[in-house]
This record gives C-alpha cells, structure tokens and sequence, in this order.
C-alpha cells in the first residue's frame, strides 16, 4: 500500500534527479521529471546520469544541466589503459561539478550503491528515495524511504513518489525530446539505403540478457511473413556489436530487410521509431524508446515481468508463451522455454492486428490510464 503522509512541501528551487541507467529505466523517469517541472515551474532540475543513457536526456526543455558520470570508462581506463592521472582528474572535475549547488531536493530514484554513493557525495538538504533500495543504498538518504508499490510498472512507480513530494497532475508527457536536426539526421540515413516515403516495420532483436533472445530464425520468418502480406519496408535496429547476428538473420530472408543497427544515434533512434507503424521487439531499452514516441509495440517477454517494465500505454501487445516458470528473472538458463515457445504465428497476428489500426496517437497520458 502507498503511504499516503506527504513529505515537506516547501517548494524547491534547485532539485537533483539521480537516475543513472539504463536507457529503459531513464525514460522510465521522464514522466516524473515533467511531473516535477508542472508542479514547480521556476525549479531548477539538473539530472545525474551514466552516459551509456545521456543521449536520451540531453536538450531535455525542463533540464538545466546533464550531469554525466563517467564510470564505466573511468573503470575500463583505469584497467586496461593505466591512464590513472587523466581518470583522477575526470573524476575531480565529475565530482567538482556534482557538488557545485546546494539542491533543495536530491532525489534517488536508482536505488542502487552506486546511485546511494553519489546522492550521499551531492549536496542537499533533502534526499530521497523509495522503499526497496538496495546494496545499501538507503544510508545515504536523510529521511525515510518513500514507500512504494513494485507490483506495477516503473513508471507508476516513480509517480508514486511525486505525489509524496506534493505533485498534482492531470497529464503528464515521456516523449523523448529530438530536434530537426535529429530527424533530418534520420531522413538522410533513409534516404543513402534507398527509402524516402511509406510503411516502415522496425525489428529490435537484441538484448543484453541471453534469456531474453529469440531464436534469429523466427525473427527472419516473422520478417518474410510480414513483407509477404503488407506494402512496408522492414528496418532492424540495434547497436553496432549487433551487427553480425542481424546480418546472420537478414542473410535468411528471401527479401534483405534494412539493417541501421549501429547506425544511429539515440536521438535518431527515437525519431525512426517515430516514423514506424510497428516495432517488434525483446523486453530492452529501444522498447520503451518506441512506446515513449508513440509506436506500438508488439513486445517478446519470458523471463521478465511485463507488469513491471513492459510497453507503457494503450496499443500495445505482450507476447508471451505461458510457461510456468516466467517470470524467473534469470539471466542464465537451460530450458529457455519461455521465449523459445512464443511462435512465429502468434506474432505475425499480433502485428497484423496493429498494422490493421492507425499509428498510436502520441503518449500523452492522463493520470489514471
């Protein structure tokens, strides 16, 4: 049950949002931050972030700074490249900048040590955080854990701590901002592989749980079925590491499908998701990249739990195969019965269903949906 005692609502003037990964849970967060920005216009909100997910929030309208650590590279240099004096003076600098303003709020939304380590190195009068932290995260709050409900999505998660900072809404908005340049960026890459203009059906297949995968040879039937029955150009996307495995799936095909994995930047990911009627995908970041803009997702789950971070939204559609098993939450596994099971049918028709219907409108929400 939430707890419903309201925090001190002295209004902020300068606030610090500490989510620093992944890209699913970052975008997670941007319904909480415009929350923040209705109910306290004239705050100042910086956002501490890894920049594995930077890009997601960068040129954000309600976000004064991005503040970035850098610790997965100050690790990787410090390991293999003994670059020790250039990493203690990015660190020095990190934490110079993290420390520059005395926030009214610093709000912990990762829960996690390495988030409770930099909310307990920033400074502010007030730290917060939710109930369920882990690794100890919890000793570097200055107050009691706001007391949440993990029995639903994230992002229902995070606004239950905004209505515990005195936050009222009757909308909120988690579109991920892009620019014209952005989307000219993404027009050109279209334009250099030969696409101008029609349907566009986007497939991510990738993730970084094993567990998580379907097998490449569904994803290359889905692909043939799909082209076999609507007037659409299919695209893949992933990172650059992907590559081969998408090759290795498009080389089965009887039509070559466009492959961009590793070829766009976050903010022109956003805008081609954008531009797609349909995505198809494994529960990861882009998921919830394409849900933000405003494209259905027909989303693959087995060892994951769709209620807490699935597609967020109306129109979208969960495949699952019903074992008994899911969710495990494990990353390791010898059966993997649960993603291997889910048929190439069942989502073909998932996909027809929503290439049948209009594009879904953008995810504006209403309190409540």
């Amino acid at each position: 049950m939430m707890n419903h005692m309201r925090l001190n609502n002295n209004a902020p003037t300068e606030i610090l949002i500490v989510k620093l990964s992944a890209i699913g849970d970052v975008i997670h967060t941007l319904a909480f931050l415009d929350v923040l920005h209705q109910n306290f216009p004239r705050a100042k909100i910086d956002w501490l972030v890894e920049e594995g997910a930077a890009g997601v929030i960068e040129g954000h309208p309600a976000i004064r700074r991005v503040i970035v650590s850098g610790r997965k590279s100050w690790w990787l240099n410090l390991v293999e490249d003994r670059r020790f004096g250039g990493v203690f003076r990015e660190m020095s600098s990190f934490l110079k900048d993290l420390r520059h303003v005395r926030y009214d709020w610093v709000i912990d939304l990762q829960g996690l040590l390495k988030s409770g380590l930099l909310t307990g190195l920033s400074r502010g009068k007030r730290k917060v955080g939710m109930s369920g932290a882990r690794e100890g995260a919890w000793f570097f709050l200055k107050e009691p854990s706001v007391r949440v409900n993990y029995d639903q999505h994230a992002i229902d998660r995070y606004l239950e701590v905004a209505i515990q900072l005195g936050c009222k809404w009757d909308r909120w908005d988690n579109r991920i901002p892009v620019s014209e340049t952005h989307r000219h960026a993404l027009d050109q890459l279209l334009a250099s592989h030969g696409f101008k203009d029609g349907n566009l059906v986007a497939i991510n297949p990738m993730a970084k749980w094993k567990t998580k995968l379907w097998e490449p040879g569904l994803f290359a039937a889905l692909g043939d079925r799909i082209l076999a029955e609507f007037p659409c150009r299919i695209v893949f996307t992933g990172s650059q590491d992907d590559r081969p495995i998408i090759e290795n799936i498009s080389s089965m095909m009887k039509n070559r499908p466009l492959n961009l994995a590793g070829k766009t930047g976050l903010k022109e990911l956003a805008c081609l998701y954008d531009r797609c009627r349909v995505l198809v995908t494994t529960d990861t970041g882009p998921m919830h990249m394409a849900a933000a803009m405003g494209c259905a997702v027909v989303a693959l789950f087995g060892p994951t739990s769709p209620l807490r971070t699935g597609p967020y939204g109306p129109g979208h559609r969960v495949m699952t195969s019903g074992a008994a098993c899911s969710p495990c939450f494990k990353k390791t596994c010898d059966q993997w019965s649960c993603m291997r099971d889910i048929t190439v049918e069942s989502v073909f028709e998932a996909v027809r269903g929503v290439l049948l219907q209009e594009k879904t409108s953008k995810m504006t929400m209403r309190k409540g949906d």
